[in-house]
């Protein structure tokens, strides 16, 4: 697992996660929105949850761009922006990084993976499920407010990342088939 982790969609869910990664030492790079950004390098993260959790990363230590940097080479691409931004989330991914890259979709929905696939074929893109509620509680601090474990479909490029999820305060539960745990998040969404 050489490289870092790539969170490619700095909001709620992809500060919440990179956050916990980088509050037990992973390197993590947040590409995200001007806004999000701006609070980021202005007040740092914080990362709290319901169950006491509380990690304070300063904006000195965090990894911010805009953009994918163009000599990035990520472990682990976790992709975590709104469903209508996938296609092209995927194609930007897609023209900074080697063929293979694994590319974790942790988005609502069912197709989002699917989605990006599509638009970067060359990549590894894998369907994985969020089960809780991520809020801004404010600037730079996010707030995991439910409870529940992440999943993503088995697959060899996710079994070395279950440890470090795990230790990092995010277990992560790998599934044979996923799609009828995507479905049951969507009906309990609705």
């Amino acid at each position: 697992m050489n490289g870092p982790v790539l969170v490619m969609g700095a909001g709620t869910i992809g500060c919440y996660l990179g956050g916990r990664l980088a509050a037990a030492g992973v390197d993590v790079i947040f590409i995200g929105r001007p806004r999000v950004l701006s609070a980021l390098q202005a007040h740092g993260l914080r990362v709290t949850d319901m169950d006491g959790a509380d990690h304070r990363i300063d904006a000195a230590s965090l990894h911010l761009a805009g953009s994918v940097p163009a000599d990035v080479r990520p472990a682990l691409v976790l992709l975590a922006v709104k469903s209508g931004a996938t296609a092209e989330a995927a194609a930007e991914l897609a023209a900074a990084l080697p063929a293979g890259t694994p590319v974790l979709s942790m988005q609502n929905g069912v197709s989002n993976a699917a989605t990006a696939q599509a638009a970067a074929p060359a990549l590894r893109v894998l369907p994985g499920m969020v089960p809780y509620n991520v809020a801004e509680l404010g600037p730079g601090h996010v707030h995991r407010g439910t409870g529940g474990v992440l999943a993503a479909q088995d697959d060899a490029a996710l079994r070395p990342w279950v440890d470090v999820f795990a230790r990092a305060g995010i277990p992560l539960k790998l599934h044979a088939d996923l799609t009828s745990i995507q479905w049951g998040k969507l009906l309990i969404n609705l």
